[in-house]
C-alpha cells in the first residue's frame, strides 16, 4: 500500500513532504475570543440609539437603509460595539437583500450563533463572539465557496479600510 501511495505522489510531481502541505494558506486559527461584559447602562453610553437597539436588543435596520449594504471598498468589517474583526471585503457579495452579505466570517471563532424563533420563523441568529452583540442572521442560500449568506445589519459594523 505504501508503495502505491508513493507512486501516485511522484506521478503528480511532488515530494512526500509537499504532499502533506495544504493547497492554500488558511488564516491561523485565533485563540479563543475573550468575552467582554458590560452593563446595559454602559452600552447605552457607548452606542448610538440605533446601534443599541440592534446590537443589544436584537433589532433590525430597514433593508437598503444602512451605510454598508452597497459598500465596495477593500478592508475589514469590525463589530461596532467592541471592534472585533468579523468580516472581510473579500467575502462580501451583493445578495440583493439590502443588507451587507458575506460568505463567511474572518475567523469562525469570531462569530457565534443561536436559534432565533422570533417573527414566526426559525432562523440562525449570529452575534459577536466577544461582546455578544447581535449582527444579523445566516442562511444556507449563499454563493460558493460556502453556500452561506451572513446577512448583517450595517449599524452592527464599522469599516476599516485596507492599508
Amino acid at each position: 500500500m505504501k508503495f502505491r501511495c508513493l507512486i501516485v505522489i511522484f506521478a503528480l510531481g511532488c515530494t512526500p513532504a509537499e504532499a502533506t502541505k495544504p493547497a492554500v494558506d488558511l488564516p491561523a486559527k485565533p485563540a479563543k475570543v475573550e468575552k467582554l461584559t458590560r452593563s446595559n447602562e454602559e452600552w447605552k453610553k457607548l452606542l448610538t440609539p440605533q446601534q443599541y437597539e440592534v446590537l443589544r436588543e436584537q433589532g433590525t435596520e430597514r433593508a437598503f437603509s444602512g451605510a454598508l449594504w452597497d459598500h465596495h471598498r477593500k478592508g475589514v468589517y469590525k463589530c461596532a460595539a467592541c471592534g472585533l474583526e468579523l468580516f472581510s471585503s473579500a467575502d462580501k457579495f451583493d445578495s440583493g437583500t439590502g443588507w451587507p452579505s458575506y460568505t463567511r466570517p474572518v475567523h469562525a471563532a469570531h462569530v457565534e450563533s443561536d436559534v432565533d424563533l422570533s417573527h414566526g420563523m426559525k432562523r440562525e441568529e449570529v452575534h459577536c463572539a466577544r461582546c455578544g452583540g447581535h449582527l444579523g442572521h445566516v442562511f444556507d442560500d449563499g454563493p460558493p465557496p460556502t453556500g452561506r449568506r451572513f446577512c448583517i445589519n450595517s449599524v452592527s459594523l464599522v469599516f476599516e479600510p485596507a492599508k
